[in-house]
């Protein structure tokens, strides 16, 4: 059934909130035991995803703050727009508004055709593990192992803590952020982050 607005010009979002909490991670076996003996669930076992974050050639978006992402994992897309971030206890709030998408070379050929092109590419390995109403992601990325961790901010710091990461010393980079400072670093490593890394 399609919906259909009173008034669509009058017609605004819902706003929906992501919280989160990121950390570097040494040791993924060992974070996966801690997580089983905890209770978690596997949801999503590792899959490889790839992303583009996409922005105008005066990068205004990532000036801004703000992403706009076309995401394809375990053969589904997915836009994604994100707001600027705040942090507040070492947690990382930002608005979210997020679609499933049909084909994403498609829709990257339609921004494209807007004007926005390819700023950042970047590959991952994800695999997803529930706790009560907290998302656990663990990533494989070209540059090292990552934990994220996303609900409510309660909730987050509760069992970031059962973990023995502390949420004050979580991370507040995005993955391009992250990069981009281990490129510095590396400066061999290649412009985006894919791997063989």
């Amino acid at each position: 059934m399609r919906r259909v607005f009173a008034d669509p010009f009058a017609y605004t979002p819902p706003v929906s909130l992501e919280q989160e909490l990121k950390f570097a991670v040494e040791d993924l076996a060992g974070l996966r035991g801690k997580l089983a003996s905890l209770g978690a669930v596997l949801v999503v076992p590792a899959s490889l995803e790839r992303n583009w974050v996409l922005d105008q050639a005066d990068r205004r978006l990532q000036r801004g703050g703000q992403l706009l992402r076309v995401r394809q994992w375990r053969g589904e897309a997915t836009l994604t727009f994100k707001g600027p971030a705040t942090f507040a206890a070492g947690v990382k709030s930002r608005e979210e508004l997020e679609v499933s998408v049909g084909d994403a070379e498609q829709l990257l050929a339609i921004f494209a055709a807007l004007g926005f092109s390819v700023a950042f590419y970047y590959e991952k390995h994800r695999e997803v593990w529930r706790f009560d109403a907290v998302t656990v992601d663990l990533d494989h990325t070209p540059m090292g192992d990552f934990l994220e961790l996303e609900g409510e901010a309660n909730a987050l710091g509760e069992l970031c803590r059962k973990l023995g990461f502390a949420p004050q010393q979580a991370l507040r980079g995005s993955y391009l952020e992250l990069w981009l400072a281990f490129r510095q670093r590396h400066p061999e490593a290649p412009a985006h982050m894919v791997f063989p890394w």
